[in-house]
Formats: C-alpha cells, structure tokens, sequence
C-alpha cells in the first residue's frame, strides 16, 4: 500500500507538512489555529501535487513498461505501432522505444516464420523435381541392364527416354543455378540497344513447332512498322519473352491466339504477353512467380517445363529496375506486362 502512488504520496505530503509547521512555529506570533491550517493546506497541496506526478509521470509510465515486458516475455509482439518521440519525460521515451522494440522484433518474427515455410516448401518441391526424372532415367537403364539390352527395338526406345529424362533433369538444375546466380549478383546485365518486335519474331519462330502442335497462331496487337528500341540486355529479356510465350501457348486454349503488343511513352516502352486461355484464379495470382508453384488442373505437371520460368522472368524484370505484373479473369486469359526503358534515353 505504502509503496503505490497514494501511499508515497501521503507519506511526502505529510513530511513537508510538517517541515512546513515546524518551520512557521519558530515565528514569533504563529498561533495554534496558523499552525493547524498552515498544515492542512500544506498537506492538501502536497499530496495533491506529488500524486499527480508520480500517478501520470511516473507510476503510469512504468506500468505500461510492465505490460510490454509481460507481452515480450510472453512472446506476444502484437502490440500497437508507436514512433519513438522526443519527449521530456524518460519514461515516455523508454516505453516508445520498447513499443518500437517490440514491433520490430514482430515483423522480424513474422518473416522468418514466412521464410522457414518458404524454405520447407522449396525443399519439398525441388526434391520432388529432382526425384522424378532421376527415377525415370534410372528404371530406364536398369531395364536395359537387367537383359532388355539384347533387344533393339527396347533398347532404343528406353535409351531415348532416359535420354529425355536426364535432359529435363539438366534443364531443371540450369534454372535452379541462374535463379541462385541471379539472387547473389552474380550475373549482371548486358545493356544494349535492339528492336523488341524484331526479338519477339525470333522468339515466335523458336517455338512456331510447339505453337503448330496446339493450333496456336502469334500476333502482335497491331503493325509495328517502326522499330521499338529498347535499352536492356537483349538475351535476358528474349528468355523473357520465350517463357511468357511458351506459357501463353501451353496454358493457352487449343486452336487459340497469343497476343504480343508494345506501349510506348517518352521514357519507356510496356511489353504485355496475352493468351486466350482459361485464366487464373485470383487467389493463385500472388504465388504463380514463386519457384515450383503450380495451380492445380491448369497449371499441373503434365505440361512440361520446370516450374521455374516465371522465377526466372520475375529476378530478369527486377534485374532491369522493373517489375512484372499480371492480369487473369477466369475464363478471359492472362496477360502478363513489364516496362523497359526506351533506347532514345541512352
């Protein structure tokens, strides 16, 4: 009791009143009524004024200390945003500078807890990946060794698919070291100056087998019949450009259209990769970029590739100073846009 705000209050309070009657009795002429009065204002003001102080400056202040202790011990750092101020009293400042403290230690709880997910699913996946082509080359060869060797016609044939396996495996751990290279800096981009319809041509003739196989025919939104110079590294954005349009055609509709077109203004110039195809959910927009996520049904495992192109594409864009961003309504395609700077501007 005597230790709470009220109780030191009082004891204070009672101490420089009678300090204060101690002192007026020495007066000659102090009467006993001046002295009880003198010690009752005395006392009132006192109190009044030291509990006031320690209340709200003092005792206020350092239980809100204890209650983000509490928290922190607690490991609860859900606690209200503060900026840390300039204020006159120390302990208003050491409970801002907790409440910062605390928050920041949240958010740094929050992305580890996002990473270590993002690390168990990564591992997950990219063992999967790596274990299906591993275990296909090798009943393949297995076959072979266990006596299928003596016939040709098997021979051939599960040669050649083991042959495929190991290909997409290389495939697999190509894009996993550019993605790995990309991530620590180690490749930097090669700036020049080229026409992008003219990359988006070489582009549509690589994949023109693959499109004929779907009955999927290129386009562009309109005749280009100026050049659109861009300033970027030409074999960067042309794998850009090869996995957008590879993916419009397997996700695309058989028999369908991907539409490339270009937007310039006086700085930059907007290139926007479009299929007709069945779209993408929205709550699979967010993670298609992130590495091995597929969406069930229209984005499954039975249309080839590694899972890795639109990572790849996302550390290519950044790597420019852009981003990637794409659009989808179910049912009315995808389109995916990224910006370049003009060639004029270099």
């Amino acid at each position: 009791m005597l230790s709470g705000p009220k109780g030191v209050s009082f004891i204070l309070a009672l101490l420089i009143a009678l300090f204060s009657s101690v002192f007026l009795s020495l007066m000659a002429g102090a009467s006993p009524e001046l002295l009880a009065v003198s010690f009752a204002l005395t006392f009132a003001w006192s109190f009044i004024a030291v509990y006031v102080a320690l209340e709200f400056l003092i005792f206020r202040e350092i239980n809100r200390i204890y209650v983000f202790l509490e928290k922190v011990r607690a490991k609860d750092f859900k606690l209200p945003r503060k900026k840390v101020f300039k204020a006159s009293n120390p302990l208003q400042r050491l409970n801002a500078e907790i409440s910062a403290y605390a928050t920041k230690k949240q958010q740094e709880i929050d992305e580890l807890k996002k990473l270590e997910n993002y690390r168990r699913e990564f591992l997950a996946n990219v063992s999967h990946e790596l274990k299906t082509p591993i275990f296909a080359a090798q009943g393949f060869i297995h076959t072979l060794i266990d006596g299928a060797v003596d016939d040709k016609s098997v021979r051939d044939k599960f040669l050649e698919k083991a042959a495929r396996s190991l290909d997409g495996l290389d495939v697999l751990v190509q894009d996993l070291l550019t993605l790995s290279q990309m991530e620590a800096g180690d490749i930097k981009m090669q700036y020049e100056k080229f026409d992008l319809p003219e990359l988006a041509l070489e582009v549509f003739e690589q994949l023109e087998e693959k499109a004929a196989s779907k009955k999927v025919k290129f386009r562009f939104d309109r005749n280009y019949e100026k050049p659109i110079m861009a300033y970027a590294d030409r074999s960067r954005i042309g794998q850009v450009l090869t996995n957008l349009i590879d993916n419009a055609i397997k996700y695309g509709t058989e028999g369908g259209k991907v539409t490339v077109e270009f937007e310039t203004d006086k700085e930059h110039v907007t290139v926007a990769v479009r299929d007709d195809g069945p779209g993408i959910e929205p709550e699979h927009l967010k993670r298609i970029f992130e590495r091995f996520y597929r969406i069930e049904k229209s984005r499954s495992k039975d249309k080839g590739g590694t899972g890795l192109g639109l990572a790849i594409v996302k550390h290519i864009i950044e790597a420019h100073r852009s981003k990637v961003s794409v659009t989808s309504k179910p049912g009315k395609g995808t389109q995916f846009r990224f910006r370049l700077d003009r060639a004029e501007n270099h």
